[in-house]
């Protein structure tokens, strides 16, 4: 062998395994973004993100099992030139997929986990199947090049590991907040054409300028339907944000929303600040004018665990002049789009942009008058803010006759998580009450606010003092009296959190999307 067939084979090398490197990090950047995609339309759970993992793993297991086939086979460059180029294509399909199927499935009764698979293996299966074949493809080619079978097997494997965590990383960090889901996508395909065309050197101009063509034509499609179009005004690593016109719930004036991927989180009015809208939120505020004594007089110290569209806070703010607020939001991107968008004024707010038993954590000798929990994303649950460990902390936070609150989507009439949620307070404290604006005649959804203290008994119905002509229904007795007795629920604990199965009604059913 002369010495320009060594430079020859050594330059194919490094391609190979740059091209191995860059598609299996392609296949996590699509991975981590059908995360984002799907979120608008089925929010974010264990069960999206097992179909997303599950769905990703099955094609590129089908696509090494192909691509080692092809490999003996005879497939030589060219064949990894049209896998990489028709993966790229059937990534920009995927959002042009999006435009279609995302109607239909709204508007279906499917449940959330099939929902979730349906999204998923409709978009990103075929591109998942076609970088599968890469690896197995070109590490054939380049065994045919050095005989060092193990060297050349250990270190195309260890690239496409690389590249699997390099995508991760990247997407989850850096691009999706700063390029949106859409161009994370575009940046893919493009990244793949790029790789796929050194490998079109023997192609015939004919094929080339077909595949081409096809880019073409799915992109002009795609744009045609709105497939580039982000449904978000922002996105963060965290949601999809976006701001809505609500002012038809309000009596008068402007009132917004903020939509935190598929589901509204808060309602605030332009000029009335103290005005709450969402029933639950306006119980929030009712328990407080029960539990304490002239409240507007006092110097209650607030915590809230979640903020949200800032509704709460920025109705305390207005309601109780004295109170002190301490708001723990994980996203900045939240607090940002609330002062910019949701009229929220967080001036004399301590805002801290962390975890909320971070926080608690770190506010050692901080005691609160009222902690409110408002982190429960629909029936997304952050499981270490239910459990007993953290019930505790909350308790070693609350001055003596303090007041802690919280609201949880659960299914109607049997909620198996509040049962275990009110189980797991009983623990630490002698009063626990659940309450709904509402008792259904039929199975359904329901936001139920759950609250803690020693403080006194509360009666069993409620009328609104202020705002909104309303009363809310304390249900303990019935709820305990239907369905799946409280002795067979867990206390939730930070080592055991079943939280999918207590409401997998909601994630089987219509009734949870």
């Amino acid at each position: 062998m002369n010495q320009s067939t060594d430079d020859k084979s050594r330059l194919s090398l490094i391609w190979y395994g740059v091209a191995i490197f860059m598609s299996s990090a392609v296949l996590l950047v699509l991975e981590i973004t059908a995360g984002r995609l799907i979120a608008p339309y089925v929010g974010v759970s264990l069960y999206s993100w097992t179909s997303i993992i599950g769905v990703i793993l099955a094609g590129l297991s089908l696509g090494n099992w192909l691509g080692g086939r092809w490999a003996d086979k005879g497939g030589g460059e060219t064949a990894a030139g049209i896998v990489l180029a028709l993966a790229g294509l059937t990534s920009i399909f995927s959002l042009l997929v999006l435009t279609f199927i995302a109607p239909v499935l709204q508007s279906s009764m499917l449940d959330l986990i099939s929902a979730s698979f349906i999204y998923v293996f409709t978009m990103f299966f075929v591109p998942s199947v076609l970088l599968g074949v890469v690896t197995p493809l070109l590490t054939t080619l380049a065994l045919k090049l050095d005989v060092r079978t193990g060297h050349i097997v250990g270190r195309m494997h260890a690239l496409a590991a690389l590249g699997s965590i390099i995508g991760t990383f990247a997407t989850g960090y850096w691009l999706v907040q700063y390029f949106g889901t859409r161009n994370v996508v575009l940046g893919a395909a493009f990244c793949l054409f790029v790789l796929a065309a050194p490998f079109f050197r023997r192609v015939p101009t004919a094929a080339t300028a077909t595949i081409l063509l096809a880019v073409g034509v799915v992109t002009a499609s795609t744009y045609a339907r709105n497939g580039f179009a982000s449904p978000c005004d922002r996105e963060s690593n965290y949601f999809c944000l976006r701001v809505v016109d609500v002012s038809e719930d309000a009596p008068f004036g402007t009132a917004r929303a903020l939509i935190l991927d598929h589901l509204m989180h808060g309602i605030n009015h332009d000029s009335e600040p103290g005005m709450l809208i969402s029933p639950y939120v306006h119980l929030m505020d009712e328990l407080v004018l029960e539990h304490f004594d002239n409240p507007e007089d006092q110097n209650l110290r607030y915590f809230f665990a979640g903020g949200g569209a800032y509704t709460q806070p920025r109705a305390v703010k207005a309601l109780y002049p004295n109170a002190k607020i301490t708001v723990a939001e994980l996203d900045k991107a939240v607090t940002d789009t609330a002062q910019q968008n949701l009229y929220l004024d967080s001036d004399g707010m301590e805002i801290y942009h962390q975890d909320a038993r971070v926080v608690l954590n770190r506010l050692q000798d901080a005691r609160y008058d009222v902690i409110v929990t408002d982190v429960f994303h629909d029936i997304a649950v952050p499981y270490h803010l239910v459990t007993l460990e953290f019930v505790q902390l909350v308790k070693s936070r609350l001055a003596p006759m303090g007041l802690y609150t919280m609201n949880i989507v659960d299914a109607f009439p049997d909620p198996k998580l509040v049962k275990s949620m009110v189980k797991t307070l009983q623990a630490e404290f002698k009063y626990v009450n659940v309450w709904l604006d509402t008792l259904p005649n039929k199975d359904t959804r329901m936001t139920y606010v759950v609250v803690a203290s020693d403080k006194k008994a509360m009666p069993d119905l409620l009328q609104a003092r202020r705002g909104f002509e309303r009363q809310w229904y304390r249900i303990n007795t019935p709820m305990f009296a239907t369905g799946t007795p409280l002795e067979q629920l867990p206390i939730l604990t930070d080592d055991y959190v079943p939280v999918e199965r207590m409401i997998s009604g909601l994630l089987l059913t219509a009734e949870g999307r």
